[in-house]
């Protein structure tokens, strides 16, 4: 007979704020046979988390659920297709908003697949904080037919995505302006942007270069449509908050390709295939990060009992850095 599992958990089942969340002790449904279950170590806290509150339906999520995406821990059940030599492996994940028991428990049920494995020198707050800010940042690159030193524009560089967009961008050959706040511009030099420019100002249009192989948006639609102006002949605009309100050019003028990122892709539509690719980026990434070629948010960690608070802080913005929880 199959061992059962209960877990605290912060459970939402109405309201739009952090504080609607509650601490309750649930029952872990028995595991589909492709799932591990994993005892979090860390939760790592992004802003989804509290976006999926104010609009679930429009995120593909339900009430009555635990929120929460990204986790770290050590694996301690497996399901009856998991080999159970995985028990006991310290992994990172990134599940999906539909799951009903998300990151935010002391034991979170995750697709096999959507685990990464920590290497052994690296700390699981390290591993919780990289899932959804590293993985978007190598989806939204993996958009692109791969150009050693074309010319990369990435706006909204001084957040979390941007930290990783511009250290992978540098470290595959291209050659990256970005646009952010000048508080930013040192650092972001020291990851490998060549040119550093200030964020364009709400509705305000592109005044620089207009030979840019592609540009990454981290900011808005409004903000990415700005952007398609930079772009050359058969340029790339990829866009991660939002897709562009309409088509940046005319028929077969500059014949610009549009891209959009959202993980939550995979989790719907994903192959195996595509989930093994996506880990061993993931796998890759941390291991760049043992090594110090690629440097992490700095974390801003905080107790379990204390995961409301600490989300309405970070969508409040009340400090910088990535927000964890330890569990």
């Amino acid at each position: 007979m199959a061992t059962q599992y209960s877990t605290q958990a912060w459970h939402w089942q109405h309201g739009s704020t952090p504080a609607n969340l509650t601490l309750q002790q649930l029952e872990i449904p028995a595991l589909e046979a492709d799932q591990v279950l994993v005892e979090n170590a860390y939760i790592g806290l992004n802003p989804v988390d509290w976006k999926v509150l104010e609009t679930p339906e429009a995120l593909g999520a339900t009430t009555d659920m635990v929120p929460g995406l990204d986790g770290a821990g050590t694996i301690v059940a497996v399901g009856d297709h998991v080999d159970s030599s995985l028990v006991g492996r310290r992994v990172a994940y990134h599940t999906s908003l539909g799951s009903k028991i998300g990151s935010f428990s002391q034991l979170t049920p995750v697709d096999a697949r959507a685990t990464i494995a920590v290497p052994d020198e690296l700390g699981l707050d390290v591993a919780a904080g990289l899932p959804c800010t590293a993985l978007t940042a190598w989806n939204a690159l993996d958009k692109l037919p791969k150009r050693k030193g074309a010319k990369l524009l990435i706006a909204g560089a001084g957040g979390g995505v941007g930290r990783y967009l511009v250290q992978i961008a540098a470290a595959n050959g291209y050659n990256v302006t970005t646009l952010s706040h000048p508080r930013h511009w040192q650092r972001l030099k020291q990851h490998g942007a060549s040119t550093t420019l200030e964020s364009l100002r709400e509705g305000e249009q592109w005044q620089g270069d207009r030979d840019y192989y592609a540009a990454v948006d981290a900011v808005s639609p409004e903000n990415a449509r700005a952007l398609t102006d930079a772009l050359g002949a058969n340029g790339h605009i990829v866009t991660i908050l939002g897709r562009l309100p309409d088509w940046p050019s005319a028929p077969f003028g500059r014949c610009i390709s549009m891209h959009e990122v959202a993980l939550g892709a995979l989790h719907v539509h994903g192959s195996d295939a595509d989930w093994q690719r996506l880990s061993a980026a993931g796998q890759q990434l941390l291991n760049d990060i043992s090594a110090q070629r690629i440097e992490p948010e700095p974390l801003v960690i905080d107790e379990f009992a204390n995961l409301p608070v600490h989300l309405e802080a970070l969508k409040n913005r009340d400090f910088s850095g990535k927000a964890l929880i330890k569990v």
